[in-house]
């Protein structure tokens, strides 16, 4: 099946495959990862669908970041 740029999850498995193994060895570094990562997403909500997060904020006594939080860790 032909890919869509315009719909499919972007990049797909395989897509930088030719680059990663043109890269030198030399090139890369390795590094450990670290159980205190942390990564910041920012998420823009707006018009009706922004009144709709706060209103679900609301009704839970949480802040709208709190309920966008725990959809992201409940999908």
């Amino acid at each position: 099946m032909a890919k869509d740029p315009w719909t499919d999850p972007d990049p797909q498995p395989g897509d930088f495959d030719a680059e990663l193994e043109a890269i030198a060895p030399r090139l890369v570094e390795r590094h450990e990862g670290s159980a205190e990562a942390k990564l910041t997403r920012v998420v823009r909500v707006s018009g009706e669908d922004a009144a709709r997060l706060d209103e679900l904020a609301a009704k839970r006594g949480q802040e709208p970041g709190e309920v966008v939080a725990e959809l992201v860790r409940n999908a």
